[in-house]
């Protein structure tokens, strides 16, 4: 692998970060939102998200940095005998962020930390696809430290690496779509008990008290977060 300085790192993965979440919100807003006027919410969500990918952009430099110098666990090795550790591994981190995100979302919704790491998320109280990336900068830090963390101590194939990645960017614009613009079971079925959607994380934006998961409804059903308005609502009609 080709060495690199750390500010050409930051340049390059900020670049990459912004274009995908330009790329990603502009077109789920051009598909869903372009009778509607741009919102003053829009453009702090997108002033929030440019410096949200300027931090992530500096934890992918630091990353980067330190897998040169043989420090991380990232590897981009493998054997036709071990092919299923790509996606053990990858479920295995999905269930560890959703874990941590839950942990460290619930704490900053603390009135005396939510000024400083969250407040800034919860100016859209109907979120809308440019909201999804729009992270405080002390709560970006945060969540950019699990991925620092998790290659330190977890083997990760760069190929999982960037699958967690995509799948945190697509799954946080889809939960960011709003209920003013679809029905309140989309995209939900059957899985919509276990996965979150935009149905679920929409009524966080409206009832800060409930619905802290990323990925999964686990967290909040075992500590009681999850409303029962909304489970109830996922049930099929009766005939």
């Amino acid at each position: 692998m080709q060495h690199h300085s750390f500010w050409f790192y930051v340049i390059v993965f900020f670049a990459i970060i912004l274009a995908r979440y330009l790329a990603m919100a502009g077109f789920a807003h051009w598909l869903l939102y372009q009778r509607q006027e741009a919102r003053v919410s829009v453009l702090n969500d997108i002033q929030l998200s440019v410096i949200s990918a300027a931090i992530f952009s500096l934890a992918t430099a630091l990353l980067m940095t330190l897998q040169e110098q043989g420090l991380t666990r990232l590897h981009s090795q493998i054997h036709a005998e071990s092919w299923w550790t790509l996606p053990l591994s990858y479920v295995a981190v999905l269930v560890l962020q959703d874990a941590y995100f839950y942990a460290t979302h619930r704490l900053f919704h603390q009135p005396k930390l939510f000024p400083w790491f969250h407040r800034g998320h919860h100016r859209s109280r109907q979120p809308t696809p440019w909201t999804s990336f729009a992270f405080d900068p002390l709560e970006a830090v945060v969540q950019a430290l699990f991925l620092i963390g998790i290659v330190m101590l977890i083997p990760l194939h760069f190929a999982t690496l960037l699958a967690v990645l995509t799948t945190m960017t697509v799954w946080a614009v889809v939960n960011h779509l709003g209920l003013e613009v679809l029905p309140l079971s989309f995209p939900h079925h059957w899985l919509g008990r276990w996965l979150i959607g935009p149905a679920h994380h929409s009524l966080h934006h409206r009832r800060h008290g409930q619905h802290f998961g990323l990925y999964f409804t686990f967290w909040d059903r075992v500590f009681g977060t999850e409303d029962p308005a909304y489970a109830a609502s996922l049930q099929p009609p009766v005939p």
